[in-house]
Formats: C-alpha cells, sequence, structure tokens
C-alpha cells in the first residue's frame, strides 16, 4: 500500500500554516538565543521521527525478537540473515513498527522491495 502524501490543497491550506506557526513558537521561545533556537528545533524533529518511527532503542528490541520468531530466516527468501544489514521492514509504513506490521529481510530482498514500492 503506497504511503498517504499530501495533496496540493492540504500543504497550501494545513501544512503551510502549521510549519509557519512552529517556527514563529520556535523562534519566539528562543529569544534571540540562536543556540536554543537550534535545539529546540533539533529535539522537536528528533520527538516527531520517533512518533513515526519510535525510538531506536525500541526498534533493536523488535529486530532481536523479530529474528528470534523467524528463525533468523529472511521473511521474504528464508535465507539465514547476516548479522549487519538486515532491516526491519514495514509491512505499511503508516501503521508504524509494531510486532504485526513488522519482517526482517535481508539486504537483497529490502532493496528489491524497495524497488518495488517505487522508491529510490
Amino acid at each position: 500500500m503506497a504511503n498517504r502524501h499530501l495533496t496540493s490543497a492540504e500543504l497550501e491550506r494545513l501544512f503551510k500554516p502549521l510549519i509557519a506557526k512552529v517556527r514563529e513558537k520556535l523562534v519566539r521561545l528562543a529569544r534571540g538565543d540562536n543556540d536554543l533556537h537550534w535545539a529546540l528545533r533539533r529535539k522537536l524533529a528528533k520527538e516527531l521521527t520517533y512518533d513515526e518511527r519510535s525510538r531506536p532503542g525500541d526498534r533493536v528490541k523488535l529486530k532481536a525478537s523479530k529474528r528470534r520468531q523467524q528463525n533468523n530466516k529472511c521473511a521474504l527468501c528464508g535465507c539465514e540473515l547476516p548479522e549487519k544489514y538486515a532491516t526491519l521492514d514495514r509491512v505499511e509504513a503508516m501503521k508504524g513498527y509494531t510486532s504485526d506490521n513488522t519482517r526482517p529481510i535481508c539486504r537483497e530482498c529490502d532493496e528489491r522491495v524497495q524497488r518495488e514500492r517505487g522508491y529510490k
């Protein structure tokens, strides 16, 4: 399933005003302190990323659990998963990193899946 994208109308009506307000609020909170402004932007970006992808430690635990469930085999081709570069693939990206929505796959299968999904 393709990921949801904002329409042109949604970008104009919803997103542009939202990002303008967020940026304005960050400037106001920083009160001219460039270091604080940077730190606030950085923290906001990080927390929003966690909202979408969960925290790195949580993903590491989930990946280890899924590897055990699958006997360290790729969910797609069945080959042994390498120690490095195995991917915790989200079947549907918008559903997040949950046990029901993820599968460990090898690098080759990940690259194939990404091409099939239209990612570069």
